[in-house]
């Protein structure tokens, strides 16, 4: 695996495939720079090597050329960030961008235009690959979020870099991450699984069982559990379709020896509101009218018995409707467990979308040991998918 430290900068121009699709406000003003702040290290290496960087990324999901979302928004946040002059050219390809690496000097950046103003991007034109692959004397891919697209920018660039293409930091240390729970980790493992549906985790579920030894299973869809096991869950969300399946998976994994851990009671709710009454009930008779829309207080103590005693923990999905207050206890519980399990040495893995917001909601970002920036990549990891924009530089 060739990475940052196998090369030298000094007096080259590095074309790094970053990710920078942050989120902006009305104003165009960047209101979360941890995508920026993540591809740091890569950038400082390179230019304390003496090198240059030519900043490649795409920013939402434009129709051709849309100016709220060219990255000449990012520009000035960007140089605040990595604290070096940065400058911005209003095109990816062509004479203006190559005139604009070409006067680079060490120790500067360069910002591309979108990449996706040009649908060669996301069809992995490789022309347009190749056109890209003027801009720089190394390609580095530090964009682990972009990872599992087959994109120009993400995989075809790599190809006209055989000798001279490494990962990023920021993707080196998410593939370690990901090793460490699949492979590497000290046992036991434990995995925790919420969200609302089985039917967006069954191929993660189905990969892992072999590598863990606990799979705590929480959120909305440890009702399709319970009704599948005969319980009664009232008006809780439940996947009617997928009941056999929530079986065939408690039965891979008692042959597997992995040890499940499904609620035993629930907050439950007369509707889906802060507003709504609420009460403690055993999870498996909960009366028609009302909803699990929480982990109740057994269920969190059980819970912090299984982290507490795990050595490699990887969480994914919150155990309850964290983004209401009166539900968010279940999922906060679970972060303080895992902080302290991680605190005692323990190695924990945050990822995907809806855990990775309760983990900054919350203010567990640094009480973890990694959070992972990549929600769809991380998840096709887990899968056991190889991830195209990986498997370009190790080719």
């Amino acid at each position: 695996m060739r990475t940052l430290n196998d090369f030298n900068f000094k007096n080259k121009k590095a074309l790094i495939r970053v990710d920078f699709n942050v989120p902006l406000n009305d104003e165009f003003k960047v209101t979360d720079a941890t995508r920026i702040e993540a591809a740091k290290p890569t950038i400082i290496k390179i230019l304390e090597d003496g090198g240059s960087c030519v900043l490649m990324s795409h920013l939402g999901r434009p129709k051709g050329v849309q100016d709220e979302f060219s990255l000449k928004h990012i520009a000035n946040k960007v140089e605040d960030i990595i604290g070096v002059e940065t400058k911005f050219v209003s095109n990816c390809i062509g004479a203006e961008a190559e005139a604009a690496v070409a006067n680079l000097e060490p120790g500067k950046l360069l910002i591309l235009e979108n990449l996706r103003f040009h649908t060669e991007e996301t069809s992995g034109d490789r022309n347009f690959a190749e056109q890209l692959s003027k801009l720089g004397d190394i390609y580095v891919n530090d964009a682990f979020g972009t990872a599992h697209r087959a994109h120009a920018s993400t995989t075809v660039v790599a190809d006209f870099f055989p000798e001279n293409k490494c990962f990023g930091l920021l993707l080196e240390q998410e593939i370690k991450s990901i090793e460490k729970v699949m492979t590497t980790g000290e046992k036991p493992v434990l995995a925790v699984l919420g969200g609302a549906k089985v039917s967006s985790k069954i191929t993660i579920i189905e990969n892992i069982l072999d590598k863990i030894d606990h799979l705590i299973i929480g959120g909305g869809m440890t009702f399709t559990f319970i009704k599948a096991l005969g319980g009664n869950i009232g008006n809780s969300l439940c996947e009617d379709d997928k009941m056999e399946l929530a079986l065939d998976i408690l039965k891979q994994a008692e042959a597997k020896n992995v040890k499940v851990h499904i609620p035993t009671d629930a907050i439950i709710a007369d509707a889906f509101s802060n507003d709504a009454n609420t009460k403690i009930c055993d999870i498996s008779s909960i009366p028609d009218g009302w909803m699990g829309l929480d982990a109740g207080p057994e269920t969190i103590k059980n819970f912090n018995n299984v982290v507490l005693n795990s050595k490699t923990i990887l969480w994914n999905g919150p155990l309850g409707v964290f983004e209401l207050d009166k539900f968010a206890n279940g999922t906060i519980e679970l972060g303080n467990s895992i902080a302290e399990a991680t605190k005692s040495g323990t190695f924990s893995l945050v990822g995907g979308g809806d855990s990775v917001a309760a983990v900054k909601q919350f203010g567990f970002e640094n009480k973890v040991s990694y959070v992972s920036t990549g929600g769809g990549a991380m998840l096709e990891s887990l899968e056991g998918k190889t991830l195209p924009g990986i498997a370009a530089i190790l080719k």
